[in-house]
């Protein structure tokens, strides 16, 4: 019995998953800087 499509699917679901964690991080960066931004124009 072969293992590789276990393996293929555990690097799939972990860079799936760092990927999603990424982008969420920068959409939240990104959000805090718009807001920080607007504070400071008060």
């Amino acid at each position: 019995m072969s293992h590789w499509p276990y393996i293929i699917a555990s690097y799939a679901l972990t860079i799936g998953g760092m990927a999603g964690l990424a982008l969420a991080s920068w959409l939240r960066m990104r959000k805090a800087e718009r807001d920080a931004e607007a504070v400071r124009r008060k």
